[in-house]
């Protein structure tokens, strides 16, 4: 008797839903699945997927940058030849609390360590 007059919002088809979750699957790969594990030497950067690892030569790196609008702080680091990862490596510094939109000390460590690197071998930039 009441339900026949019941005129509230028809329930979102099954393919919103199905799209929603695609959308969230995506969002936590391009976020997630591409950072990688970094550690650092006097000469090489040690990149690991968790399943391999691999050694960079310091003198590889091109460039070191990091997103500071995103709550995770992502480093990206340019090579200037492609590894088996690609030519950037992107992975999560160690998170600082209350340093919101203040740069992470591995950039400008990681920085310097390219420049030594550089200077020492011999080609300045």
């Amino acid at each position: 008797m009441f339900l026949d007059s019941f005129e509230g919002p028809a329930p979102p088809p099954k393919w919103i839903f199905l799209f929603a979750w695609v959308a969230g699957a995506v969002f936590v790969w391009w976020n997630c699945v591409r950072l990688k594990r970094v550690s650092v030497d006097d000469n090489f950067l040690y990149v690991s997927n968790y399943l391999k690892e691999i050694a960079i030569p310091l003198s590889d790196i091109r460039d070191v940058t990091e997103n500071r609008w995103v709550n995770i702080h992502p480093v990206t680091i340019r090579l200037k030849a492609s590894s088996e990862f690609g030519d950037k490596i992107v992975f999560m510094p160690t998170t600082r609390f209350f340093a919101f939109f203040s740069s992470h000390p591995v950039v400008s460590e990681l920085k310097e360590l390219v420049r030594v690197k550089s200077m020492a071998s011999g080609s300045f930039r």
